[in-house]
């Protein structure tokens, strides 16, 4: 696990909280030099600290209202058919997430599209032909209460 030092700290803290301010407000923020500011980012990003910088959309906004998490159980639980299968997934624009879990099933998938019919869609065409699904269970958000929060460092 990586040391993080109270300095480093604030600024992940601060970056997630707004990741696109300056380097100037950052620093002001945190309490150090612009200078120190920048060393010590590139050092979290070279160690893999920070993976990226990126914005949020609204999805109802862009048409993708509906959000549901998947599981999924796989016929077989051998390396190919994990490997398959998640080479498969990363193609699925929809997928927002994929998680190999512990427990009934194999997969936890979240999953963005625009309404149900777009479900259905996505469930035929995308989810039942991934390598090696033999099983799915969907459930449909109701409203989301908690979403991409920030890590607690």
């Amino acid at each position: 696990m990586y040391e993080i030092d109270p300095v480093d700290r604030r600024i992940l803290v601060e970056l997630q909280r707004d990741g696109r301010m300056s380097n100037v407000e950052l620093a002001q923020r945190v309490g150090i030099a612009p200078t120190s500011l920048g060393d010590r980012l590139r050092r979290l990003t070279r160690d893999g600290l920070i993976l990226g910088y990126s914005v949020r959309l609204d999805p109802h906004q862009i048409g993708l209202g509906m959000l549901v998490f998947v599981e999924v159980l796989l016929d077989k639980t051998t390396d190919d058919v994990f490997d398959r299968f998640s080479e498969a997934v990363q193609r699925a624009p929809e997928v927002l997430e994929c998680h190999l879990v512990a427990g009934g099933f194999d997969y936890l998938i979240k999953a963005r599209v625009r309404d149900m019919p777009a479900y259905r869609r996505f469930l035929s065409d995308v989810l039942h032909t991934l390598p090696g699904v033999r099983e799915t269970r969907t459930y449909a958000v109701m409203e989301e209460v908690k979403s991409d929060g920030p890590l607690p460092v």
